[in-house]
Order: C-alpha cells, then sequence, then structure tokens
C-alpha cells in the first residue's frame, strides 16, 4: 500500500477545487490506497505561506505524489512536485493510478 500525497491547484478556483480533491482522494482510498489530502490538512484555508508549510511537513510522510489536472499551473503544487522528485519519490498522475488499480 503507498501512501499517497495528493497534488493540484487551488489557488484562484472555485471552492479551491476542494471538491476534486476530496472526490480524488475517496476514489484512492476506496482502492486501498492511504491518502494525505491538502484539503483536509488546511479545510478553513489560511494564508498561502502558512498552508504551504503544512503541506509540505505532511508530503514527507508520503512515498508518492498524485497530481490532479491543472498542477502545472499552480505554485504549490508544482513546488510539492519538484520536492518529490528531490527526495526520489514516485510522481503519478492521480487519475491513472485509479484506472490502473480497477484494473488490477
Amino acid at each position: 500500500m503507498k501512501r499517497i500525497y495528493l497534488s493540484g491547484p487551488m489557488t484562484g478556483l472555485p471552492g479551491l477545487n476542494f471538491a476534486a480533491f476530496h472526490s480524488m482522494t475517496a476514489s484512492l482510498r476506496a482502492v486501498g490506497h492511504t491518502v494525505t489530502n491538502p484539503a483536509e490538512i488546511n479545510p478553513d484555508g489560511g494564508t498561502c505561506s502558512d498552508c504551504m508549510r503544512r503541506d509540505i511537513a505532511a508530503l514527507m510522510d508520503c512515498d508518492t505524489v498524485a497530481t490532479l489536472p491543472g498542477w502545472q499551473d499552480s505554485r504549490g503544487a508544482s513546488l510539492e512536485v519538484h520536492i518529490g522528485k528531490a527526495l526520489g519519490m514516485r510522481i503519478v498522475n492521480a487519475h491513472d493510478l485509479v484506472s490502473m488499480e480497477a484494473t488490477q
């Protein structure tokens, strides 16, 4: 079982894109993964800096970064992916991961 950090865009999106984060988290958990969801870490938001500090600390406990659509356009998600790569974590598209697990 992988410990997955879910990474994607939030800033500037309706509801901070929490619906997409919660939906994907449910899908990943349904196939047996342990998921760290930044929307659960920061349910009330806060400053970008405060949220990123909590998120990066949580990222350190994971071995895989699963990305949501649009992550490339997000400063925070791009940083999370960069950190994950630098630490040798697996970087995957979250939708692809769910599809792969569903076919096994």
